[in-house]
């Protein structure tokens, strides 16, 4: 039996149809929340594209990178959350069609 190698490019395809999906779901989706999924999709897809560089050139560049990114996207999750919650408790909408005409 021959045996699968998976090479980067198998990585890149996964993270390409990845980022692929998430820039979709932002583009389509009004809802806040499916919109905040979206982009922590396409972040996890550019990770994935650091680890799979870093792999195939056999350095540790890729995972501090990958490593930076999962930090900001922390920070970014706990106030972009917070945002939506309390939005989302004063409007009882995470539709950002509404959010949009938001006014004092």
């Amino acid at each position: 039996m021959s045996e699968l190698v998976v090479t980067a490019g198998w990585y890149m395809a996964l993270a390409a149809l990845l980022f692929s999906i998430g820039a979709i779901g932002l583009l389509t989706r009004r809802n806040a929340l499916v919109m905040f999924m979206s982009i922590e999709l396409m972040l996890n897809s550019v990770n994935l594209t650091f680890v799979a560089v870093g792999k195939e050139l056999r350095t540790l560049e890729g995972q501090i990178a990958t490593l930076f990114v999962i930090v900001v996207a922390a920070a970014e999750v706990t106030v972009g959350l917070a945002i939506i919650v309390a939005v989302f408790r004063r409007r009882e909408t995470a539709s950002v069609d509404e959010l949009s005409e938001m006014r004092g």
